[in-house]
C-alpha cells in the first residue's frame, strides 16, 4: 500500500442492491456515494453522486444483470470522476457483513478461509450473508491485489456476557445449531455510543449509554464503558422492538398456533412476522411520518400502532436501566430516532423517576449534528446522535489495513 493510499470504498451488498461510499480517511470526507437497485431486473437503476467534484447527481436506468455488472458500473462511474478502483490512493474495500457469529469479533481481512466461514453462517443469516458474499467475491475479482475487509454487524455485541447471550433452551441443541443472541446494527451502536461519550465530554470507557437505533429495522443496546452488555435483537433481526414490518418480541408458541389453527406453513409464518407485522401489520403504514399524520387526523388504528411501538420502546429503556445500574445517557439514532420528535418525547415521558426528561424546545430542533435534548436538571442526558455506519466501517477498515 502506497503512502498516499488514504481512500476506502465501503460496499453494502443486498440481495438486489449495492450501496457504496468512497471516503478519504485523512478527514473522513465523502468523495462519492451511490446506489444500484433492482439488480437482475430490466428496470435496474444506478444513482451516483460525485461529492468530490461538486458535480450533479447522475442517474442511469436499464438492465444490470448481476452484482458483477453492478460493481463494474459503479467502477465506471467512479472512474469518470477520477476516482476509479485502479487509483493508487485506494487503500482498501470495506464490506458490511451482517452476521459474523462468534468467530468474528473485529474487522477482518478477507481471505479464502474467512469467506468460507462467512458462508458457513448462511443458515443463521439466510437473507443477508449470501448477498454480502456475492459483493465480496465480485470486489475481489475486480481488485484481487487490494485488501478487502469484512466489518460485521454482530461484532460489537460479542462482548455480551453469557447470561445475556444465551437462550434458556437445551444447551447441546443450542450449541449444535448456533442458537444464541447475536444482535445486529453493531456498527451503528458502536459509533453512536462513542459519539455520545464525546458529546458528554467523556471517554467511552467512563460512560454507560442506552442506544436506540430506530429505523425501519430497530434495535436497542445497553453499552457499559464502551462494551455492549445486552441488545434487543437475537439470533436474527426479528427479536426485540416493534419495527416497520417486523413483529419484534412475540411468544414463540404463536408460530405453532398459526400452523395448527390457521394452517400456515413455516414460510408463510416467516413472511408474516418479518414482512407483514410491526407497524405495517398494525395500521398499514410503516412510515412514522404518515402514522403521525394519521394520528393528527384522529385515526385510532394509527394511534394504537404508535402506542404499541412506544410501549415496547419504553420497556427496553427501563430494562436496560436495570441492566446497567447507572445510566449516563440515552441516545436516539437512525431515521426515526433522528427525525421523529414525537417518538423521542413519548419514549421518555413518565421516566422522570429514572432521571430522564426531554426539553420540548430542544427536542423540536432539527439538525444533522449530535445534540442534547434533555433539560439541564435531568440526571440522565437524552441525546440525538446521527449514525454513520459507512464512516464507522471505513474507519475500522482503514485502521486494520494500516496497523
Amino acid at each position: 500500500m502506497t503512502a498516499n493510499a488514504t481512500r476506502v470504498l465501503v460496499l453494502n451488498s443486498g440481495s438486489s442492491s449495492v450501496k457504496y461510499q468512497l471516503l478519504d480517511m485523512t478527514d473522513g470526507s465523502r468523495l462519492a456515494l451511490g446506489l444500484v437497485e433492482r439488480i437482475g431486473e430490466e428496470t435496474s437503476r444506478l444513482v451516483h453522486t460525485p461529492l468530490a467534484t461538486g458535480g450533479a447527481k447522475r442517474e442511469t436506468e436499464g438492465p444490470i444483470a448481476d452484482h458483477e455488472a453492478a460493481l463494474k458500473a459503479v467502477a465506471e462511474e467512479l472512474a469518470a470522476d477520477g476516482l476509479g478502483l485502479d487509483s493508487p490512493e485506494l487503500a482498501a474495500i470495506g464490506h458490511r457483513v451482517v452476521h459474523g457469529g462468534l468467530k468474528f469479533t473485529a474487522p477482518t481481512v478477507i481471505d479464502d478461509e474467512v469467506l468460507k466461514e462467512i458462508e458457513r453462517l448462511v443458515p443463521v443469516a439466510p437473507l443477508h450473508n449470501p448477498a454480502n458474499i456475492t459483493g465480496i467475491r465480485t470486489a475481489r475479482a475486480l481488485r484481487p491485489d487490494l485488501p478487502q475487509v469484512a466489518v460485521f454487524d454482530t461484532a460489537f455485541h460479542t462482548t455480551m456476557p453469557e447470561a445475556a447471550a444465551r437462550y434458556a433452551i437445551d444447551v447441546a441443541t443450542a450449541d449444535a445449531h448456533r442458537i444464541r443472541r447475536y444482535g445486529f446494527h453493531g456498527t451503528s451502536h458502536a459509533y453512536v455510543s462513542r459519539k455520545t461519550a464525546e458529546l458528554l465530554g467523556k471517554k467511552p470507557e467512563d460512560v454507560n449509554v442506552i442506544v436506540l437505533h430506530l429505523g425501519n429495522g430497530a434495535s436497542a443496546s445497553a453499552v457499559r464503558g464502551g462494551r455492549c452488555v445486552d441488545t434487543s435483537m437475537g439470533l436474527t433481526p426479528l427479536e426485540g422492538l416493534v419495527m416497520g414490518t417486523r413483529s419484534g418480541d412475540i411468544d414463540p408458541a404463536v408460530t405453532f398456533h398459526l400452523k395448527r389453527v390457521a394452517g400456515m406453513d413455516e414460510d408463510e409464518v416467516d413472511t408474516l412476522l418479518n414482512k407483514k407485522s410491526g407497524l405495517i401489520g398494525l395500521c398499514g403504514d410503516n412510515d412514522m411520518r404518515e402514522i403521525r399524520r394519521r394520528i393528527d387526523e384522529g385515526d385510532q388504528q394509527a394511534a394504537l400502532a404508535f402506542d404499541i411501538y412506544i410501549h415496547r420502546l419504553k420497556k427496553y429503556i427501563g430494562a436496560y436501566t436495570a441492566v446497567l445500574g447507572k445510566v449516563d445517557a440515552v441516545a436516539f439514532t437512525a431515521g426515526v430516532g433522528e427525525n421523529a420528535a414525537p417518538v423521542r418525547a413519548a419514549a421518555v415521558a413518565g421516566l422522570e423517576e429514572l432521571g430522564m426528561a426531554v426539553d420540548a424546545s430542544l427536542n423540536a430542533v432539527r439538525s444533522d449534528e449530535p445534540r442534547l435534548i434533555s433539560p439541564d436538571y435531568a440526571r440522565v442526558a437524552v441525546a440525538v446522535v446521527p449514525t454513520d455506519e459507512e464512516l464507522e466501517i471505513a474507519q475500522q477498515t482503514y485502521a486494520l489495513v494500516t496497523a
